[in-house]
């Protein structure tokens, strides 16, 4: 007999599993960094993950909610951030794959969430973002079709003439009034006026000779 392993101490606490648990979603949800958004294939240019694709959701989720007084921006936040975590599990399908493939999306969302303490709240946000009608899941698609209305936006200005096409889809699917306010600036503003516009001085002043080699 093993006093150290047969000793009460030694035995997983509920919160160790938890932790665990906790873990596995940590290193799950690191898939969506190397899950590809598929629709770009069919575009023909541009590329991006999940992941990168969720953050800046979160981002325009997030200002939406400002720009609107929504009296929770934290939970639109929260709606766009993991709107596409079952994707970690199924990957990404585009308009195309789902002529001809089935996602059974709820069963992975089910599976990703049920060991977790907080599963319930992820799978109320998941119901939420899918069902609509809320105004915060509104904001949240909206922000979902913003993010896609930016990388067609630049790859247009990038010169592809297919982007076009795709702009006007994205826009259809705009929900909200602030949706389609900032959709019509996002297609009036260069992709580089960022950081292109008004700094002139940046290009015209003479870069400093870089240090000799010791």
């Amino acid at each position: 007999m093993d006093p150290k392993k047969d000793s009460p101490s030694a035995q997983p606490s509920p919160v160790t599993d938890a932790l665990g648990a906790v873990a596995r979603f940590f290193f799950e949800m690191g898939m969506l960094k190397r899950t590809a958004r598929s629709g770009f294939q069919f575009l023909g240019s541009g590329k991006e993950s999940v992941a990168d694709h969720s953050f800046r959701v979160a981002v325009i989720g997030y200002a939406l909610a400002r720009l609107t007084g929504y009296a929770d921006p934290y939970r639109v936040v929260c709606l766009c951030l993991f709107h596409d975590m079952a994707e970690a599990r199924t990957g990404d399908m585009n308009y195309v794959n789902k002529q001809y493939v089935t996602v059974h999306e709820a069963k992975a969302v089910r599976d990703l969430t049920s060991p977790l303490p907080f599963g319930d709240e992820l799978r109320a946000f998941m119901e939420e973002y899918r069902e609509g009608t809320s105004e915060a899941a509104r904001l949240a698609h909206d922000a979902d079709q913003l993010d896609l209305l930016l990388e067609l936006k630049q790859q247009k200005d990038l010169g592809n003439a297919y982007a076009t096409d795709w702009i006007r889809y994205a826009v259809e699917r705009l929900q909200t009034p602030v949706g389609r306010r900032t959709a019509h600036v996002i297609l009036e503003t260069d992709s580089a006026a960022w950081w292109f516009d008004g700094h002139d001085e940046w290009w015209a002043k003479p870069q400093p000779d870089p240090p000799p080699d010791p």
